[in-house]
C-alpha cells in the first residue's frame, strides 16, 4: 500500500503539485482546515489520518525527536530544509517513498531528504 501524504503549511506549493502531478496522495493541512495548529497538533492530525506527516519546518523536527524520546507512536515524518534541498529533489526521493515504503514502515521515524 503506498505511503500517503500529509503536507504541513510549511511546505512549498510546487513540492505539492509536484507529487500530486506524480499521483502520490497528499492532503495539505490548509486543505484539512488544519494550517494554524501547532506542530504537535499537527503531527497527531496526521497520524490519525494515517499519513506521513512532510514539514520544511525545523521546529518539527524538534517534535518528532520528543516523541521519539518518549514512546509516542507517530505516523512518520519527511522532513526537507526549505533552502537546502531543491522542489525537485523532494519530488523525486518523497514519491520513491510514496510509491514503494509501506506505511508501517515510517511509524515513530523521521526521514530526512535528500536520501
Amino acid at each position: 500500500m503506498p505511503v500517503s501524504l500529509y503536507m504541513d503549511h510549511h511546505v512549498s506549493r510546487a513540492i505539492t503539485n509536484g507529487l500530486g502531478l506524480r499521483h502520490v496522495d497528499v492532503l495539505t493541512a490548509d486543505e484539512d482546515g488544519a494550517a494554524e495548529l501547532d506542530d504537535s497538533a499537527l503531527l497527531d492530525r496526521a497520524t490519525e489520518l494515517g499519513r506521513a506527516l512532510f514539514s520544511q519546518d525545523d521546529d518539527l523536527l524538534g517534535e518528532a525527536a520528543r516523541c521519539q524520546a518518549d514512546g509516542i507512536t507517530f505516523g512518520g515524518v519527511f522532513y526537507a530544509h526549505q533552502l537546502r534541498v531543491p522542489v525537485g529533489v523532494c519530488v523525486h526521493d518523497r514519491e520513491l517513498f510514496a510509491t514503494f515504503a509501506d506505511p508501517g514502515d515510517l511509524h515513530d521515524h523521521v526521514i530526512v531528504l535528500p536520501i
